[in-house]
């Protein structure tokens, strides 16, 4: 089981479908049931039943009294970033974010967000055997393994992926793992949803990644069409809704990278000075 969403159509994580306003109606004003801890992740992140006006579904509820300070981000701002994420990934059709909102809860003011099973057997990104790299797919890292033989981190060439990659270019996401993509099923044209954006909006250049086999690749027609959509909201009310969890230069900082990457017209390369991947990749 792990956590997802099916964007504009939403899944409850119980066979229930949700449309987005749905959604966000539930997670804003339902009640919230803590029922366990997923004990792997290093801020609180607590696994929840939320119910309103007949309506229920499971959830992740982060606390912001569960966050661990971080050197290079403010105190107590990763659930507004995890807002601003869900945000941004409206504001360019991508339905990256499962449907997140900023509310009090049984832990005090947190992130809320829809909870939905995904399909486990769908292997997006992968290390594995240089020999039995998939045709087709993205090679990012050569490696030793355990062994000493060779092994690559390597990615689909997925065209679902690669709108997620632009994604995390505009929100500088600074811990995209493999662990953190999530296809909802085998079918091309499934979703596939990415969690944990916590980390994300630095005013200064952090994106770790997984997915950089397109590094240097020019931008889709799509890409250009959701990056011109998110430059016009961020002068508007995507700017204003994110100044409510975002400081004003950071989402400065959001604009001039959107601008810069539709300039540029192509996908950046690592930056210097910091850690292209993310560690653990998965």
């Amino acid at each position: 089981m792990s956590q997802s969403s099916q964007g504009s159509g939403g899944g409850a994580g119980d066979g229930v479908r949700l449309e987005t306003a749905d959604a966000l109606e539930l997670l804003r004003h339902g009640t919230i049931e803590v029922e366990g801890r997923m004990v792997d992740a290093s801020n609180a992140t607590l696994f929840a039943r939320i119910s309103h006006a007949g309506v229920s579904s499971s959830c992740i509820y982060k606390p912001v009294a569960g966050e661990r300070p971080l050197w290079d981000f403010p105190d107590g701002t990763l659930a507004g970033r995890e807002v601003a994420a869900y945000l941004v990934s409206e504001a360019g059709g991508w339905g990256v974010v499962p449907p997140t909102v900023h509310r009090d809860g049984p832990f005090g003011p947190g992130m809320v967000q829809l909870w939905v099973d995904t399909d486990d057997t769908v292997e997006l990104v992968d290390i594995l055997p240089r020999p039995a790299m998939p045709r087709g797919w993205c090679a990012v890292l050569d490696a030793r393994g355990n062994e000493g033989e060779q092994v690559v981190l390597a990615h689909a060439d997925d065209p679902r992926l690669r709108s997620m990659a632009v994604f995390d270019v505009v929100v500088n996401n600074a811990d995209r793992k493999g662990g953190h993509i999530l296809p909802v099923g085998p079918a091309p044209d499934d979703p596939v949803h990415g969690v944990d954006h916590g980390i994300s909006f630095n005013v200064e250049e952090k994106l770790r990644t997984v997915l950089w086999g397109w590094a240097a690749r020019r931008l889709r027609p799509e890409d250009v069409e959701a990056l011109t959509r998110v430059e016009a909201a961020l002068g508007g009310s995507l700017g204003a809704a994110m100044a409510g969890h975002l400081t004003r230069a950071e989402v400065a900082v959001t604009t001039r990278r959107v601008r810069r990457l539709l300039r540029a017209g192509s996908m950046p390369l690592p930056s210097e000075g910091w850690p292209a991947i993310p560690w653990p990749a998965f």
